[in-house]
């Protein structure tokens, strides 16, 4: 199925807080959470100036994976899963069953994806990224389970911590204003 194919597929069926899977060819996924009307949030190229975009795009053409691993700043986003920078050969999936946990309700999770987008974080692959994001948002526990060192469905405390951290004080912003 071609990637147009594919994301108009995604967009019919999926639900608000379902986990997008971005499979990759060479082995590894890129993770986001479904939003609605065909969008996407997750973990995305942080703003760039020209000569960084040209950097990024050369080092992408040389390596099929994402720019958000390869330049280190990302800022969460939420975009049309067609905009989400992708290798050829990619299969876009709802992988919400790749995780041994239940998902949190609906209100819990745009919680979350409210405090959590347009922030800037610094990308870790293996202690802050896109798995750990999406699952966050999602369960309410980071956990990364393509880590090939790392036991599966186990929470990275760090990330969960670091996501946390920036939901809770956008909550106590609120409740003060």
């Amino acid at each position: 199925m071609d990637l147009e194919a594919q994301i108009e597929a995604i967009a019919s069926t999926a639900q608000f807080g379902d986990l997008i899977e971005f499979s990759y060819p060479i082995g590894y996924s890129h993770w986001g959470v479904y939003d609605k009307d065909g969008h996407v949030i997750h973990f995305a190229v942080a703003d760039e100036g020209h000569m960084m975009n040209n950097i990024r795009t050369s080092l992408q053409s040389m390596f099929p994976i994402c720019g958000d691993l390869l330049l280190g700043a990302t800022r969460i986003r939420r975009v049309p899963l067609g905009e989400v920078t992708v290798p050829s050969g990619v299969h876009i999936l709802r992988s919400n069953n790749r995780h041994a946990f239940k998902p949190s309700s609906v209100e819990e999770m745009r919680r979350r994806r409210d405090a959590l987008e347009d922030e800037e974080l610094t990308y870790n692959l293996l202690w802050l990224n896109c798995e750990h994001f999406a699952t966050f948002v999602r369960y309410g526990k980071a956990v990364c389970n393509q880590i090939p060192t790392k036991p599966k469905n186990v929470e990275n405390k760090s990330a969960t911590k670091a996501f946390q951290d920036i939901v809770d004080s956008k909550t106590t912003d609120k409740d003060t204003s």
